[in-house]
């Protein structure tokens, strides 16, 4: 689709560019055409001044005459010639530049079948599970109030699922619009990290892990809901990830025209092949995966990364294997 489209373009680009050259062409050599015309009647007046008898025209004056006609034809030649080439290299130059133009657009639209791709194959796990468990139970004619509990809580759970999929998603491609500069407020940093904070306390009492952090009073201009959720994320990965017992910080300070905020955690850590595509949508490390059993679709470091972006900031993270991982947002300060 994109290379007939890119091949349309190119013949556009390339029409407009040599018509124009031919309406200059043409404007030049009816203006040069003119011109010799006008020397011509000049120089045979002089040449052949009025008498009275007229005398036929010299071989010498015939011969300059017909070389300035000869120009004429050159001229021609030339302009003919030059709207060659720049037919060739407009259309070289066109099929260039429609390239640049489509490509932004045809990532765009790979961006989408993947995304409408991946969403689908995470739909369809707990879909294919919430059927299963319905079928299973209703071709048991002997089932019993315990087992179609159980059922009921089964399905419940994988409803849950989709709903929190479904939200991520939705979230994602909210911030991914990139249209909540509009909302930008000044905010206290402190004020949204002991928001976030409160909101993963309860989760890490459930591991026994302590949530440590600076209560600095620092400004910054941003959309204060997607920077709480900002920091949720990061936490709420922290603690995921991190062995019961652990100790997770989070450090939060202004350095010249930059705000730095950095998560770390005492956890199992990432490899290193895993950190290039962290941030990339539904990714998940396989060793993640192994070692500690987590839901979730790997949509929240997608998120955190597109929040960042909004605030025409950067995201990156240092890990290391067996002892944690540490996340680095840097934001402009206000």
């Amino acid at each position: 689709m994109f290379k007939k489209a890119r091949i349309k373009l190119t013949v556009v680009y390339s029409g407009i560019i040599v018509a124009i050259s031919i309406a200059f062409s043409l404007f030049i050599y009816r203006m040069v055409s003119v011109e010799i015309q006008q020397r011509l009647s000049l120089i045979e007046r002089r040449l052949n001044p009025p008498q009275r008898i007229y005398l036929p025209p010299t071989t010498q004056n015939m011969m300059f005459i017909e070389d300035l006609r000869e120009v004429e034809d050159r001229v021609l030649i030339i302009l003919i010639y030059t709207n060659v080439v720049i037919l060739i290299f407009s259309s070289l130059a066109g099929y260039f530049l429609a390239g640049l133009t489509l490509h932004p657009i045809e990532n765009a639209m790979e961006e989408q079948k993947r995304f409408i791709a991946d969403a689908s194959h995470e739909l369809k796990t707990p879909l294919t599970a919430l059927q299963t468990s319905i079928e299973v139970a209703l071709r048991d004619k002997k089932i019993d109030l315990k087992s179609a509990l159980f059922t009921l809580k089964d399905s419940l759970n994988d409803v849950k699922s989709m709903t929190s999929l479904t939200n991520d998603l939705l979230s994602l491609t909210r911030y991914q619009q990139n249209n909540l500069k509009e909302s930008f407020a000044r905010v206290n940093l402190k004020d949204i990290v002991e928001t976030s904070v409160n909101k993963i306390r309860p989760l890490g009492k459930s591991k026994g892990i302590q949530i440590e952090f600076n209560k600095d009073d620092v400004f910054l201009s941003g959309n204060k809901e997607s920077l709480e959720k900002l920091i949720t994320i990061l936490l709420d990965n922290a603690v995921k990830y991190s062995q019961k017992k652990k100790m997770v910080n989070i450090k939060y300070n202004c350095k010249g025209k930059y705000i730095i905020i950095a998560v770390s955690d005492n956890g199992i850590g990432i490899p290193k092949e895993d950190l290039p595509y962290l941030f990339e949508r539904f990714y998940r490390s396989d060793a993640s995966r192994s070692k500690i059993n987590t839901l979730g679709f790997g949509l929240g470091l997608s998120i955190a990364k597109s929040i960042v972006n909004i605030h025409n900031g950067s995201i990156g993270v240092e890990s290391t294997v067996g002892k944690g991982s540490i996340f680095t947002v840097k934001l402009p300060a206000e």
